[in-house]
Parts: C-alpha cells; sequence; structure tokens
C-alpha cells in the first residue's frame, strides 16, 4: 500500500525518499519518525564527526520501540550508489558495511528505522586504533553519580599518562569516556583499557569492579575494558537509543558531570540535546582534533 506521508526531497544534492513519517516510534511519548529526521538534522554537524570514516552498525526498529529489532551491518539490498561504504574483514566474511560521512547518508539510514549508531574504535584497518573507549556500567545498587565518581579518577589517571578524555552518558546507565589516540596497535589499546580498570579497582576498591563475573557487580561499577576489542562497537555520540523514552547518548562537559548530584541531572531528551549544542556548542568537538590525540605509554 502507497504510504501517503512518504515526501520526496533533496538534501546536499541527494535525492531522499522520506517514508511513514507519522509513525510513532515511541508510543510512551509520541515521538515520530519524523521527529527522529528532524532530530538528527539538527546534531548531524557534530554527530558525523564522531560516526565520520568508521564502518557502522545500525540497530534498526522500522516499526518503533515497541516492534521487530534487529542489528545490520551489511549495505541493505537496493542501497543507493552514493552511500559511502567500507568492505570490513570480519571473522569468516568480507562484507560492506555503510560509512556515515554525510547527512544525506545520515537521515537515509534514519529512514530506514536506524534509531541507534554504533561504530568501533578504529576507521579502516581493524588492527590500528585511533580511539579507547572507557565503558562504565554501574551495576546493581549503583547508577550514573557512582559512575561520575569512577569517570573523573579515570580522567585523572589518563592524564597523568597524557591522554584526554572525552564524557558521554550511553543513553542507558552508565558513563562512557572518549580518548583520541594517536594510531596504535589495537592489542596495545586493549592492554591499555585493561590496566587502566586495574587502577581504577586499586584507587576505588569499594566501588570498582574490573572482572567480566556478573556476581561481582552489585554496588560496583563495572569498568569493561572489553569494549576496545576490534570486533566490538560503541554506540556513537548524538544517537537516539532504542528505550522506551528517546533518550540520547550526549556528550557532556567535565564541569556538568562533576557537579552533577541526581541521575536525571544527566538524561537529556533529543531536543534537549539539539537546544545544548545550538547554544554551548560540541563538547566532544575536540575528538576530532589531532593535536589532542596522544599516544599510550609504552
Amino acid at each position: 500500500m502507497p504510504d501517503p506521508t512518504a515526501t520526496v526531497t533533496e538534501v546536499a544534492g541527494r535525492r531522499l525518499r522520506l517514508t511513514h513519517l507519522d509513525r510513532v516510534l515511541y508510543p510512551g511519548t509520541g515521538f515520530t519518525k519524523a521527529a527522529l529526521l528532524h532530530y538528527y538534522t539538527r546534531v548531524a554537524p557534530a554527530m558525523l564527526r564522531q560516526l565520520a570514516g568508521r564502518p557502522a552498525s545500525f540497530l534498526r526498529l522500522p516499526e518503533g520501540v515497541d516492534g521487530q529489532r534487529f542489528w545490520a551491518k551489511r549495505v541493505p539490498p537496493g542501497s543507493p550508489d552514493w552511500v559511502p561504504r567500507l568492505a570490513v574483514t570480519h571473522r569468516t566474511e568480507t562484507m560492506p558495511q555503510v560509512v556515515v560521512d554525510d547527512l544525506p547518508t545520515l537521515l537515509w539510514a534514519a529512514n530506514l528505522g536506524c534509531l541507534e549508531f554504533h561504530v568501533p574504535q578504529w576507521r579502516t584497518d581493524p588492527a590500528t586504533h585511533d580511539r579507547l573507549i572507557i565503558d562504565l556500567d554501574p551495576g546493581e545498587g549503583t547508577g550514573l553519580l557512582e559512575c561520575c565518581v569512577v569517570a573523573l579518577t579515570a580522567r585523572h589517571l589518563l592524564a597523568e599518562d597524557g591522554l584526554t578524555a572525552f564524557p558521554k552518558t550511553t543513553g542507558s546507565k552508565g558513563l562512557h569516556l572518549s580518548v583520541p589516540l594517536q594510531p596504535a596497535p589495537a592489542e596495545a589499546a586493549g592492554e591499555y583499557a585493561r590496566a587502566l580498570a586495574r587502577r581504577l579497582r586499586r584507587a576505588l576498591p569499594e566501588l570498582v569492579v574490573d572482572q567480566m563475573a556478573k556476581e561481582l557487580r552489585p554496588g560496583r561499577v563495572f569498568v569493561d575494558w572489553s569494549q576496545n576489542n576490534s570486533a566490538k562497537t560503541t554506540v556513537a555520540a548524538y544517537s537516539l537509543r532504542a528505550r522506551p523514552a528517546p533518550a540520547v547518548s550526549a556528550p557532556l562537559g567535565w564541569p556538568e558531570l562533576a557537579a552533577a548530584r541526581r541521575p536525571e541531572d544527566l538524561v537529556f531528551t533529543p531536543d534537549a540535546v539539539a537546544q545544548r549544542l545550538a547554544a554551548d556548542g560540541d563538547p566532544h568537538a575536540g575528538l576530532a582534533d589531532p593535536g589532542l590525540a596522544g599516544r599510550l605509554p609504552v
């Protein structure tokens, strides 16, 4: 059946057919597909800096958060020729993946029901990382405020090693710290992340756990160093999350993270994130600055 809400538009010289614009993607709030596309248009200048050059993985929910969801890595059949792509070798095959380098590609993907955008810590070569991710995952009985304590300590330890960290919410329960690197071997990045997790456990023994066992996590923040594995991806800054309400993985400034007194202080709607970006700029702009890329300690 033809979609009566479909519209054909041109974005940066690319023709896009946008469909089902009145579809409610988040039934709890009435947030529609049109609102999704509008949000990603507003934050695109900052979000594209975090996506550019990296093969994307999409969490697709064409019918919204209450419908079927599935991961998509391979370029979908029938994709426009102009969609950038990169051949990525996985364990058993090499497949083309989308590289979200521009606004038309971002909106094309969102129109397919891609609510979440995830990228790895490398660009073209999985063996060479240019970003470190510190994933702070709160266990039962802990939350965002406990993650803030760990994040501030991690910032200090990273700075001792000449590394600069940029915090963001996950859009769920925890925090991510993104660290720009001079290109480094994947193994070295992973080893450093694991060593940092151990240092955090020693610094905050009553709060931090660095082992995978779930029975160790209640009352602790798990520092998930394994997120630096080349096969893994992390939700991109400014991406929406597929949760009951449309929360965002929102970049933060260190002062507001340090000043947070309630978990609600660090939970942001899409509109709030877009307004923050327009008023204050992008707290993660420095991630794309080559001058801030640090060298891993030997």
